[in-house]
């Protein structure tokens, strides 16, 4: 199984007809995710990759099935395309732009709360469960179908640990970037949720890093639901300094909080197994499997 998308999600792309939109439209498509149209304001009833684009969410909804979208257009655009598939009731919505204004992102929330919409991101790698779904920009070729659960703040080092595994023989499910930015959709506490209920997902990495309070509220979870898969956590940010930005919005330890080491304490109190370094993840991963 997987979480949150699968062999039967049918998507559309907000922005497929852009450069970057063709590009990740074109790569999924190849991969074998179904892909079934996009989304373009006065491009409606041509065809553009061999796929129609519709001039609205609900329009494309209605003539595809879609029940999933890719938002990938300019920031200032981001939170009314991701507003307008909230509206039309979308499931899933994976949202890969960067640096959306939080003010904008303030009435993303309040629609979601209005809604049964799953959001993921922004300033997300998206989700990819291997030869199923891919939704995002996460690259595919070092995938492979599995048992490990992957959430993670991180594009960079998910890249890494999610090769790490595979070349160890450690498969993925699902593997979620919730995205870097302060205010987003689905964080670490609803994919563990997902991953405690999803009977092919025996064991769960998370990659943290500063900032926010991701980690504090999943170490709260996995202590308070009796969370029993084993869970391998990464946080970096140890060396940064405090009050200075690092790389994106969410990225920034300010005022005692959200610290490298407040989170690792917080988890390892939890029950999770800290990884010291990137490297060090995949034979913790193999060390609790042995024990479990």
């Amino acid at each position: 199984m997987s979480i949150f998308v699968n062999s039967e999600t049918r998507v559309i792309v907000q922005g497929m007809t852009g450069r970057a939109g063709t590009f990740y439209t074109d790569r999924a498509v190849r991969y074998g995710s179904n892909y079934v149209g996009g989304v373009r304001p006065g491009k409606g009833g041509r065809q553009h990759l061999d796929l129609p684009p519709f001039d609205s969410v609900r329009e494309a909804m209605d003539e595809t099935g879609a029940n999933a979208s890719l938002v990938i257009v300019p920031a200032p655009s981001a939170a009314k395309a991701m507003i307008e598939a909230i509206e039309a009731g979308i499931g899933t919505l994976v949202c890969v732009t960067e640096r959306v204004p939080q003010h904008d992102m303030s009435r993303v929330k309040a629609a979601l709360r209005q809604s049964d919409t799953m959001l993921i991101g922004p300033n997300s790698q998206g989700i990819l469960s291997p030869g199923q779904c891919k939704i995002g920009v996460m690259p595919t070729v070092d995938a492979r179908p599995g048992n490990v659960g992957i959430a993670s703040r991180s594009a960079s080092l998910t890249s890494e640990i999610l090769a790490q595994c595979s070349q160890a023989g450690l498969g993925q499910s699902t593997t979620v970037g919730v995205g870097g930015d302060t205010l987003h959709g689905v964080g670490f506490v609803e994919c563990l949720k997902r991953f405690k209920d999803d009977p092919d997902t025996e064991s769960v990495v998370l990659i943290g890093e500063i900032g926010g309070c991701e980690e504090e509220e999943a170490a709260a979870y996995i202590r308070e639901s009796g969370f029993s898969k084993p869970v391998v956590a990464l946080v970096v940010g140890r060396h940064a300094p405090r009050g200075r930005r690092m790389g994106h919005a969410g990225t920034v330890s300010a005022l005692g909080l959200g610290s490298a080491t407040e989170k690792i304490d917080r988890l390892r109190d939890a029950g999770v197994a800290i990884a010291d370094s990137a490297d060090a993840v995949v034979a913790t991963l193999l060390r609790l499997q042995k024990k479990a």
